[in-house]
């Protein structure tokens, strides 16, 4: 029998949860019911920033799970480095599995509606996006990757993604280069995606971060970009 014990009470809409000796952070609207959304972390680690976010998407009437993918570890917000040894050291087969059992958690879960779920991620997050889509079309139907994609030669299966994708990428982005934005679009569109990847113009990377860690956040365009991703998730979920 599945068990749905929710451990620490964080002070939000949301609470701390374990699945599958596992570990994230649940929020649920206050109907009690929504369709699933999978929120993947940036490269600091389940911190405030996603929490908020999870937190939002429950306003909006959804049920948002973000699987805490580095096990406890958290960098703070001025510790960069210390985030960019947290996500090199992050083994990519571990990540992908905790993913998988989150999307599957949250499909078990009553509060769920529908049989599939849409993924939405951050930075290292929209990298982690694109895999997951792809390891999991049976149950992504919809991707929204955010200042983030795959690169080198640590590349998903694009082929097998059935999931609608409408990534949001920043124009002057050192981590994540537009060019190779526009490459990955092209080349998502050649294998018969249905795949959009938006460059902001004026925008830097982290743009939406609720923390603006970096002082890139913008308001207004974060304003402008949540209502179109809950239609696109409203439209695939429901």
């Amino acid at each position: 029998m599945t068990q749905f014990p929710v451990l620490v009470s964080l002070g939000h809409m949301g609470n701390t949860i374990t699945f599958d000796d596992r570990s994230g952070y649940l929020a649920v609207p206050a109907s009690g019911e929504g369709p699933g959304v999978i929120v993947v972390q940036e490269w600091w680690g389940l911190d405030s920033g996603i929490i908020t976010i999870c937190d939002e998407l429950a306003d909006a009437g959804f049920v948002a799970l973000a699987p805490d993918l580095y096990h406890g570890e958290l960098a703070g917000h001025t510790e960069m480095d210390r985030a960019a040894e947290l996500m090199t050291a992050l083994p990519m087969d571990r990540a992908a599995h905790d993913m998988s059992a989150a999307v599957d958690h949250l499909l078990s879960r009553p509060e769920v509606t529908g049989d599939g779920v849409g993924v939405i991620g951050f930075c290292m997050g929209g990298m982690l996006t694109f895999a997951l889509a792809a390891t999991r079309p049976d149950a992504v139907r919809a991707a929204v990757p955010f200042y983030g994609f795959p690169s080198g030669d640590d590349q998903p299966d694009y082929a097998a993604i059935t999931a609608v994708v409408r990534g949001h990428m920043a124009e002057h982005d050192d981590f994540f280069p537009p060019d190779a934005a526009v490459a990955l679009q092209n080349q998502l569109t050649e294998l018969g995606v249905d795949a959009e990847l938006r460059v902001h113009a004026g925008t830097g990377h982290a743009f939406m971060a609720p923390h603006n860690a970096l002082g890139t956040r913008d308001a207004d365009l974060a304003a402008s970009i949540w209502p179109e991703v809950h239609s696109l998730l409203r439209s695939t979920l429901n």
